[in-house]
């Protein structure tokens, strides 16, 4: 993507020959990159490649006891903002997003007589959240981090990074977690970004957003460049084979059998309402699913855009969301809505895993500790018996036994995705709830997992699976689809039949936005 804006200018940040040592293991080597003024740098590669380090050493983080070579330079006329991956880790949970933005705000208006301060942070507030794909904020100001959804929390720290003033954005998945409809409004943001003579380094699994935004790519593997130059070229040198690109999308998974027959279901949801509270407002209803069922061995995608509610029907489903109303029943029976009041056999039953893996685990023990502790606590497995189970587990994702004897802090968001995944399927569930895990995954290794999962849903004798998803092509895999819309349960029903015959206009908008984001990047 050409931007003219500023791009004569020389760079705003720059990396020179970066090598970072953890352990005597170096993760980034020899790495250099120029962010200039009106341009969008893209760093690809699969987890565990170095981009998040390389992305981070622009702000002066980096991992604990890293050692560190080589010169990273920023210029003086402003600060680097960062969009992490996992956005809840740089929102403070205590606070409302209003107080988060307004004191952002309100060190950018000093100048001004005290009269006009405070109307003058709300205007640069409410400015930097519709630039931020946040246009209707009122209602979100009043919320706190917690009970924003994924997609949200992650505009919000772009606005805090506009707020800044930033020359340079650090952009790492921006579109994580994002349907289709909001990633295309996204991709346009980051354009419009660049456009303003602000640099964009970008750290993308996504084809799709990279052949839309990138001006130069940079390919990595193993923590070197494999690959770097404008986009066109990059993208030339991959097609002709000279790069084992990370991007490449692979061929769709088997299909599992998700013929039910007349087997009763497995999960029922009757009647199910969920609501926020909003303070000294009240409460505000975000989710009503009156009537959803999901039978042994099928797997059912739960799609809509972000703050439509997927990730809370995911949470009262496995009893993490407390202000509920309605029923869910497993196997026929009452689940009690509130983790604390289920069993360890129901606990054992329905696993969570998050779509912010770094945040579900401890920083203070090994990976490896805490996936098998699952089968100690939920199975009553001896301790050697489940870490054997755990390594053997975690082989299956592609996690091997030196990796998962580190702490959390020393592995990808990606490596500890799959170490989530995991852990959930050492309790040997009846139902497993994925929320995004994924997103956050280069093409080859989000197959993988998804080919497992099949596999897991096809030979476990009864395993079922819920995927919350902004992506309709993953969506594409499963047996059935459940559309959210502001909270709304809109459509559901077989796969194949939403995704090419949708009956509802939000469904039809959601396909529609999918099928011209690919038009425009050519693919």
């Amino acid at each position: 993507m050409n931007h003219e804006n500023g791009t004569t200018a020389g760079p705003v940040a720059e990396i020179r020959d970066l090598r970072v040592e953890i352990d005597g293991r170096a993760v980034v080597d020899g790495v250099s990159l120029a962010a200039l003024p009106g341009r969008v740098t893209a760093l690809v590669g699969a987890s565990g490649s170095g981009k998040t380090t390389t992305g981070l050493a622009l702000l002066g983080e980096y991992p604990p006891g890293a050692r560190v070579t080589g010169d990273v330079r920023l210029s003086a006329d402003g600060p680097a903002g960062y969009i992490p991956q996992h956005p809840a880790t740089v929102l403070n949970p205590a606070r409302r997003v209003r107080a988060l933005l307004t004191d952002i705000a309100r060190t950018q208006v000093g100048h001004l007589p005290p009269g006009r301060r405070r109307s003058a942070a709300r205007e640069r507030v409410l400015r930097a959240l519709a630039e931020a794909q946040l246009p209707d904020a009122a209602p979100l100001l009043r919320r706190y981090p917690h009970q924003l959804s994924g997609g949200q929390q992650q505009r919000v720290v772009l606005a805090q990074a506009l707020l800044l003033g930033a020359r340079v954005i650090v952009a790492d998945e921006p579109t994580t977690g994002q349907d289709a409809l909001t990633k295309s409004r996204i991709v346009d943001q980051l354009a419009a970004v660049a456009a303003r003579g602000i640099a964009v380094v970008l750290l993308s699994h996504d084809p799709d957003v990279v052949r839309a935004l990138a001006d130069e790519v940079i390919v990595m593997r193993s923590g070197r460049v494999v690959e770097s130059g404008p986009a066109p070229d990059a993208w030339r040198a991959v097609q002709a084979g000279r790069t084992r690109e990370p991007l490449v999308d692979q061929p769709p998974f088997p299909q599992a059998d998700g013929s039910t027959g007349t087997v009763r279901p497995v999960l029922r949801i009757r009647d199910l309402t969920a609501r926020h509270h909003d303070g000294a407002r009240g409460t505000t209803v975000v989710l009503r699913a009156p009537r959803l069922n999901l039978h042994p061995g099928e797997s059912l995608a739960v799609v809509g855009r972000s703050g439509s509610g997927k990730t809370t029907l995911a949470r009262c489903l496995a009893g993490l969301h407390r202000d509920q109303d309605g029923r869910i029943l497993l196997d026929g029976t009452p689940l009690p809505p509130s983790l604390r009041n289920r069993g360890r056999a129901h606990l054992a039953a329905v696993q969570y895993v998050f779509q912010d893996a770094r945040a579900a685990f401890d920083e203070h023990r090994p990976v490896l500790h805490q996936v098998a502790r699952t089968a100690v606590r939920l199975r009553g497995t001896d301790a050697d018996t489940a870490t054997r189970e755990a390594l053997t587990t975690l082989a299956s994702l592609g996690l091997p036994e030196d990796l998962v004897r580190r702490h959390p802090g020393r592995c990808s968001g990606g490596e500890l995705q799959r170490a989530a995944l995991a852990r959930a399927l050492l309790a040997r569930p009846r139902v497993l709830i994925c929320d995004e895990i994924t997103s956050g995954l280069d093409p080859i290794t989000r197959r993988g997992i998804l080919d497992l999962l099949t596999s897991l849903v096809r030979d476990r004798g009864g395993l079922s699976l819920v995927l919350i998803t902004h992506d309709l092509d993953t969506a594409a895999r499963a047996d059935r689809i459940a559309v959210l819309d502001g909270g709304e349960l809109v459509e559901h029903g077989p796969a194949e039949r939403v995704l090419t015959t949708p009956q509802h206009p939000f469904t039809v908008s959601l396909v529609e936005a999918a099928a011209r984001l690919t038009a425009r990047t050519g693919t």
